[in-house]
C-alpha cells in the first residue's frame, strides 16, 4: 500500500513587499504548503497571487492569535515592510504565545557610498525637525522631495517655509499636508534617468526618504548623489528578535525544514 502524501503545511505570510510577492510565486504551485497571504489593505487594487489571501488587520496580537488558531497555522513568515514595526511586534507576540515558528523576511537596508550626503535620523518627527532647524536646513526655503508615504506627512507641517513635492501611490489627506505641497501619484519601480529629470525639473534641494532598501526606489538616491542633493534618511525601527533571512529562496528553505519536521512528527 502506497504511503499517503504529507498534509500541506498551513503557512501565514504577512505580505506587502516585493520579497513577499517573490515568496508567494515560489509557493503558488508547491503542494507541500498551504499558504495564506495577508495584506493590510492600505493600497487599493493590490496584485494578488494565485493562492488564498485576506485583506485587513487582525485586531491586534489577540486577534492574530485567535486567527492563527482558527486556521491551524503551523508557521508564520513576517515579510511586511521594514517600517511596519507594529505588525511585526504583534506577530512576535502571537507566535510566542502559541509556540509557532516565526521568520522575518526582510531585504537589506541601503548604505551610503562615496558621494552621498546622508543625514540619518530615527523617525519622521526628527526628519521634520531637521528641516525646521534655523541653524541647518531651515535657514532658507528649500524645495524638498518627500517619499515617506501619504500617511506620514503631517510632521512636516512644522517646517512650512519649504516647498514640498510628495510622491505616493495613493492620494494623501489634504488636511495633513504642509501649505506648499505638490502631490505626485506614482508607483515604482523607478529608473535613474527619470528620477534625475524629475528632481532637476522641480529644483529639488533635499530628499527625505525611509531606508526601505531594495532596487525599486533606489534610483532616487543615485539621482540625489549625481545632483549633489543631500538626503535626510529615516532609519528602520527595531523589530522583535527572531530568525531572519533576506531572500524568498532562503525563506522557502526555512519553510521546507519546518515542513519536514512536521511530517516526521506526524509519522
Amino acid at each position: 500500500m502506497c504511503p499517503s502524501a504529507p498534509t500541506p503545511l498551513p503557512v501565514l505570510i504577512l505580505g506587502g513587499t516585493t520579497e513577499a510577492s517573490g515568496l508567494c510565486r515560489l509557493l503558488e504551485h508547491n503542494s507541500a504548503f498551504a499558504p495564506i497571504l495577508s495584506l493590510a489593505g492600505v493600497t487599493s487594487n493590490p496584485h494578488l497571487p494565485e493562492m488564498a489571501a485576506r485583506l485587513g488587520g487582525f485586531g491586534g496580537p489577540d486577534g492574530l492569535q485567535h486567527w492563527l488558531t482558527q486556521n491551524a497555522i503551523q508557521a508564520v513568515i513576517d515579510a511586511t515592510h521594514p517600517f511596519a514595526a507594529t505588525m511585526s511586534q504583534h506577530a512576535a507576540t502571537a507566535c510566542a504565545t502559541l509556540g509557532l515558528p516565526l521568520l522575518r523576511l526582510e531585504r537589506p537596508a541601503w548604505k551610503p557610498v562615496p558621494g552621498d550626503t546622508w543625514h540619518s535620523v530615527a523617525n519622521l518627527t526628527a526628519a521634520a525637525s531637521l528641516l525646521a532647524d534655523p541653524a541647518g536646513f531651515g535657514q532658507r526655503p528649500l524645495r524638498v522631495f518627500l517619499t515617506t508615504g501619504r500617511k506620514e506627512v503631517a510632521p512636516f507641517c512644522m517646517a512650512p517655509q519649504h516647498t514640498y513635492l510628495l510622491r505616493s501611490i495613493e492620494p494623501p489627506d489634504p488636511a495633513t499636508l504642509p501649505p506648499s505641497t505638490t502631490v505626485l501619484s506614482a508607483r515604482g519601480p523607478f529608473d535613474y534617468a527619470a528620477e534625475r529629470v524629475l528632481m532637476k525639473a522641480h529644483q529639488i534641494a533635499c530628499l527625505v526618504t525611509k531606508n526601505s532598501g531594495g532596487s525599486a526606489t533606489f534610483p532616487k538616491l543615485e539621482a540625489a548623489r549625481t545632483l549633489g542633493c543631500p538626503v535626510i534618511m529615516i532609519e528602520r525601527p527595531p523589530h522583535p528578535p527572531c530568525p531572519h533571512v533576506q531572500t524568498p529562496a532562503e525563506a522557502l528553505l526555512w519553510l521546507q525544514t519546518h515542513q519536514t519536521a512536521s511530517t516526521l512528527r506526524d509519522v
